[in-house]
């Protein structure tokens, strides 16, 4: 009874928490001028503050919801809401570039805990309206991700970069106080015996990290070296976790299942594309069109407030048209906005840099909540689990292929020159979601007919 009473402060204290992964990913982008002036950093050192956080979250997040699930939703929640604290609290005392990724990395594990307990202690707390619930925790992590460079150009511009890590406290403090108080204690679960898979963690962990060492090295030149040990350690990654029997990345799930493998693939691509645009024009229009941090911050909007808004709009249309017409367009209008990239130039009007946003903004609104939804039409209900767990992890490797495309194309500077060159690699990737989208809704027309 007394759970009941208090749902909707133990929602709101998972609420918190969940916010602060999204949040804390694009605040950052408006902030990226400032730090990257500070330390004297080249865009490469840039990429690697955002890809190194993304890496780690692509490792912990399916890592501590199996701890949470050993060793208790609400102690992992509080572990993670701690670390949050201790790095918003050291991150802008940084004096060089690797205390602030020790920092930042601190962070995403904290906030990686945050979802996978905090959904754990909503299916144990909440009796009813669960997946309503759920829905609206990711309303909140889609809404904070929509505002966070606009929060941030606003920090940034009356307080510095380090402000944005202080603006967590508050939330952490408020998270703390309405976790300790009224979310239940954990029951001890004696039952569950799970074995880490320490080996495939430190395989996930090494392959992505090559992958990430070869990108970013593209702008001197391929290092064959590095390739050839990136694509080994990938193969000996598959071929191990596929003969356990709990592994860390279950690649039979994909294996087994082809459509479901080319949708978690679009769904990279599309993270690919919306991250890549959403990680360099907050700095374009501060370096470049010469405007503030909070103006960055302004135009930022169109992307993310458009993305935000078609999600409702595109539900909608699917229950009415199915799948396939809703997300063919998406890739279509997704290609336009990538054309209409090259045609941002260091004289262009703001508003026509919020136009080009909007547009990419349209596409990705239609095709994250397309694609999720899709997924779950090809899945029994015993799988969904796995199968939200993977598209966390395809987000995650989405956005650490865009910040290598980041890091690669303005290695030289911020220019207009450089924009085009990131335009003609999503350009590419532009292409590629097209018949692959074609593909993933065959079945889907076919039922229909």
């Amino acid at each position: 009874m007394t759970v009941r009473k208090n749902e909707k402060l133990i929602i709101l204290a998972v609420a918190l928490g969940v916010i602060l992964n999204p949040l804390n990913t694009t605040m950052i982008t408006v902030a990226l001028p400032a730090i990257q002036k500070d330390f004297e950093l080249s865009a490469t050192n840039i990429s690697w503050l955002i890809a190194s956080y993304f890496i780690i979250s692509a490792i912990f997040t399916p890592l501590i919801g199996k701890l949470s699930d050993i060793y208790g939703r609400k102690l992992i929640f509080l572990i993670g809401l701690g670390l949050v604290v201790v790095s918003s609290v050291l991150a802008p005392l940084s004096p060089n570039l690797p205390m602030l990724l020790a920092m930042r990395g601190i962070q995403a594990i904290g906030t990686s805990a945050l979802f996978p307990a905090g959904v754990g202690i909503v299916r144990n707390t909440i009796q009813h309206n669960q997946n309503r619930v759920i829905g609206t925790l990711a309303v909140f992590a889609t809404t904070s991700a929509a505002f966070g460079p606009t929060i941030g150009g606003v920090l940034v511009q009356f307080g510095g970069w380090p402000i944005i890590f202080y603006v967590n406290l508050p939330i952490l403090a408020i998270g703390i106080v309405l976790t300790l108080m009224f979310i239940p204690k954990d029951e001890k679960n004696k039952a569950t015996s799970y074995k880490l898979d320490i080996i495939g963690i430190l395989l996930f962990s090494l392959f992505i990290t090559c992958w990430m060492i070869f990108l970013l090295g593209l702008e001197n030149g391929v290092q064959f070296v590095t390739l050839i040990l990136a694509i080994g350690l990938t193969v000996v990654f598959y071929m191990y976790e596929k003969r356990r029997e709990e592994p860390f990345i279950d690649v039979n799930f994909f294996r087994k299942n082809l459509n479901i493998t080319v949708i978690y693939g679009q769904y990279i691509l599309s993270t690919v594309i919306f991250f890549a645009v959403l990680l360099s024009f907050p700095t374009f229009i501060q370096i470049v069109l010469g405007e503030s941090s909070q103006m960055a911050g302004i135009v930022m909007l169109s992307l993310s407030i458009f993305a935000m808004i078609m999600t409702p709009v595109a539900t909608r249309w699917m229950e009415r048209a199915g799948f396939r017409i809703p997300l063919l367009a998406s890739v279509l209008v997704g290609l336009v906005g990538v054309i209409l990239l090259f045609t941002v130039k260091d004289d262009s009007l703001l508003i026509w840099v919020g136009v080009v946003l909007a547009v990419t903004g349209i596409s990705n609104g239609i095709q994250n909540i397309g694609l999720q939804n899709l997924l779950y039409t090809y899945i029994a209900p015993e799988e969904s689990g796995i199968a939200s767990g993977l598209l966390m992890t395809s987000r995650f490797i989405g956005n650490i292929l865009a910040s290598s495309i980041y890091g690669v194309a303005f290695a030289t500077g911020m220019s207009v020159a450089n924009m085009s060159t990131m335009a003609i690699g999503l350009l590419v990737v532009a292409v590629v979601l097209v018949p692959g989208m074609i593909f993933v809704t065959v079945k889907e027309k076919t039922s229909e007919s």
